[in-house]
């Protein structure tokens, strides 16, 4: 019965589902139709940086986040160069809608070659404004602002443990 009524909703407004066969442009096209900018699109249809590092690496930093009201987790990596601080390679794996996973895929584009000071002051609100994502859809930028700082976070928690084990 659901779907019957999905079926009626969409062929009544002109909307279908992008089939498999269907070209990118014409996935873009049918997102256009529903409101998603072409940023979110091509992000969620060709991630970047989709992947994962080995947590235990001195170099890594890892930062799990969750949205308990929607069921998006993600998890943002990153490899520091640690003669300069600077973030040589990011990757991430999300669960969740397009916005989630292409608010993850612009937050690995935009940290690798920054300094560490850099990165943790990329805002959701810049993040959100690049994909223009819609006010209902502003927690996904949340959630990869606070990936991005758990990552830090977590690197330089391990960059202090060996120094306390010296002591």
């Amino acid at each position: 019965m659901l779907r019957a009524a999905g079926k009626r909703l969409i062929g009544a407004a002109g909307i279908r589902p992008a089939a498999a066969g269907d070209s990118p442009g014409a996935a873009m096209a049918v997102a256009a139709r529903r409101g998603y900018h072409e940023r979110v699109v091509d992000h969620y249809t060709n991630p970047r940086n989709v992947g994962a590092f080995d947590k235990d690496d001195a170099d890594v930093g890892t930062g799990l986040v969750g949205a308990p009201a929607c069921g998006d987790v993600m998890k943002m990596q990153i490899r520091v160069d640690q003669a300069s601080g600077r973030i040589v390679d990011a990757c991430f794996k999300t669960f969740g809608c397009g916005s989630a996973i292409a608010s993850s895929s612009v937050a690995t584009e935009w940290v690798k070659g920054k300094q560490m000071e850099e990165v943790v002051a990329i805002k959701n609100t810049e993040i959100a404004k690049h994909l223009s994502l819609p006010p209902v859809k502003l927690h996904c930028s949340m959630l990869a602002e606070d990936a991005i700082k758990a990552a830090v976070k977590d690197y330089e928690a391990k960059k202090t443990k060996p120094a306390k084990a010296d002591e």
